[in-house]
């Protein structure tokens, strides 16, 4: 189904991965279109770019081109704009790669969510249940709270509160079996590059650490939970 579900990717310094997502898309025989939301800014603009147009005519791949606004900040830029159109959207790393299956990932997703309100995440290989490092949820969940994940967060901890919100609003599902695999340094998957020494420096951490704790603790996680709740009411 056309514009059923959109998997954004912020990617920063890492044109090579978008061959390789790509790939992975085609060999879990993958439909959902992805997004490949770029920074004008990035030292790696012009490999983007020549991704972008040798991608051109693959239907399901598309690239945004703008102004650095982190990972959190792009995502909820991106996804608030595709809520619009979308009814599913998803959030992956550019270092994760989602893995073949007797269903495609993006199948299950869709089965997943289809029932109304909800957040849907699989096995990354390194957190499994416990963090929600790739994401899907249904779209109404954006329109209802303005964002896909709090803007006080830069990086870090936004998989908490996926995890948060869908167990507060009682609509969650993990699927072990569903791998979207975290190539990741600390899993010994990838080298430790300048966009892992930016995003995973001891300033990143504690500032991100700070938010979430303010954000889960002072107000913030019940008030989104409250409007999640009514969505969830609304809507059965």
């Amino acid at each position: 189904m056309a514009d059923d579900l959109l998997v954004i990717i912020p990617t920063r310094g890492r044109p090579q991965a978008i061959p390789e997502i790509v790939q992975a898309w085609d060999d879990t025989g993958a439909t959902a279109d992805v997004l490949f939301a770029v920074d004008t800014d990035d030292p790696e603009l012009a490999a983007y770019k020549k991704h972008a147009a040798a991608y051109k005519a693959d239907g399901r791949v598309r690239f945004t081109f703008g102004k650095r606004r982190r990972l959190v900040g792009t995502l909820n830029a991106q996804a608030v704009k595709a809520a619009k159109t979308y009814r599913f959207l998803a959030f992956l790393g550019d270092d994760h790669r989602p893995r073949p299956a007797a269903t495609p990932w993006d199948e299950r997703i869709r089965i997943c969510l289809s029932g109304g309100p909800g957040i849907v995440y699989g096995n990354d290989l390194l957190q499994g249940e416990k963090m929600a490092t790739a994401v899907a949820m249904t779209s109404d969940i954006v329109q209802t709270l303005g964002y896909m994940a709090p803007g006080a967060m830069v990086h870090l901890c936004v998989d908490l509160v996926w995890v948060a919100w869908g167990r507060g609003m009682g609509r969650i599902t993990y699927l072990d079996d569903m791998v979207i695999e975290h190539l990741h340094p600390a899993a010994q998957k990838a080298q430790f590059d300048s966009t892992y020494a930016d995003c995973n420096s001891a300033e990143r951490n504690e500032a991100d650490s700070a938010a979430y704790y303010d954000y889960r603790d002072n107000g913030g996680l019940e008030a989104d939970l409250a409007k999640l709740r009514k969505l969830v009411e609304e809507a059965s």
